[in-house]
This record gives C-alpha cells, sequence and structure tokens, in this order.
C-alpha cells in the first residue's frame, strides 16, 4: 500500500468529514478553481483563515502574546483548537482536488498547509523568548494569509 493510500485510508476512518468530502462526485463541481470560492468548503476555508488571520494580527498589534500566561488563556486555547480544525478542513480540500484527478499547486500546497498548521502551533508554544515568538506569530500570519490566497486567487484552471 502507497504511504498518500496509507494516510487517506487512516484519515478516512478516524474523521467522518473526510469521507463526506470523498463522496463529493467530481462531474459535478466546475473544472475551474474559480469555482472553488463557492463551494461551501472553501468558502469555510477562507472564512476561517480570515478569522484567525484577523485574531493574530490583533495579537501583533497588541503584543497580547508577550503577556503572562497567554498560551494557557482562553483566548489561545481556543484559537489552537479553531487552527487545528483549520489544518483538516485543508486536509479535507486537498482530498477532494486529489480525487477529482487534481494534480495542481492547489492541492499541494492545501496539503502542505495543513501539514504546517500543527507545526506552526508547536513554533508559538515552543517559543521562549520574545522575537522568537513575534516571529511565530509571524509565520502564522503568513500561513493564514497563504491560505485564503491559495482558494481566491483569480485565474487557476486544474490540468487537464
Amino acid at each position: 500500500m502507497s504511504c498518500g493510500l496509507a494516510v487517506a485510508t487512516a484519515l478516512l476512518l478516524t474523521n467522518p468529514d473526510v469521507a463526506l468530502a470523498a463522496s463529493i462526485d467530481p462531474a459535478a463541481v466546475p473544472a475551474d478553481l474559480t469555482g472553488l470560492v463557492t463551494e461551501p468548503l472553501f468558502v469555510d476555508i477562507v472564512s476561517r483563515a480570515e478569522h484567525l488571520k484577523g485574531v493574530t494580527e490583533g495579537w501583533a498589534a497588541s503584543g497580547a502574546v508577550h503577556q503572562p500566561n497567554f498560551l494557557t488563556g482562553e483566548d489561545w486555547l481556543s484559537f489552537r483548537t479553531e487552527a487545528l480544525a483549520l489544518s483538516d478542513l485543508d486536509m479535507q480540500g486537498h482530498l477532494i482536488l486529489k480525487s477529482r484527478e487534481s494534480q495542481g499547486d492547489m492541492t499541494c500546497i492545501l496539503r502542505g498547509l495543513s501539514e504546517d498548521m500543527p507545526r506552526r502551533i508547536a513554533d508559538m508554544e515552543a517559543a521562549d523568548t520574545r522575537e522568537s515568538r513575534d516571529l511565530a506569530l509571524s509565520e502564522l500570519v503568513h500561513l493564514f494569509d497563504d491560505n485564503i490566497a491559495v482558494i481566491t486567487a483569480p485565474g487557476q484552471t486544474f490540468p487537464e
């Protein structure tokens, strides 16, 4: 069994949303990526990424991430949960595009975003200096920005 198939099988068995995503009939979906911005899953991904980007930008502007016990507070713990849920949705988007036999950049990027999110969260939690926490927060902002841009970028199409 290939690694990709093993990962997909494991996800399918552990996350019912992945099974739902995989059940979407590829023939019923527009062939160009600009149509993705109207599909509920991708609308949800963009909406969540925009919200989380706004939160992280707010923390950067206010310096809230440097407050004592920030990483054990309710704001961070809620954010962490939401960011990891976005990571799961990115993987779901990757699997949907892959099921449509898309080998385009978006398929790969969504998987990368899904894999990077837990790492960026861990970087934030491991940051032990003001500079390292600022850098980790900046990386999260960029990750959310990438998440928005990859779906909303105009003029992309699936390769034939």
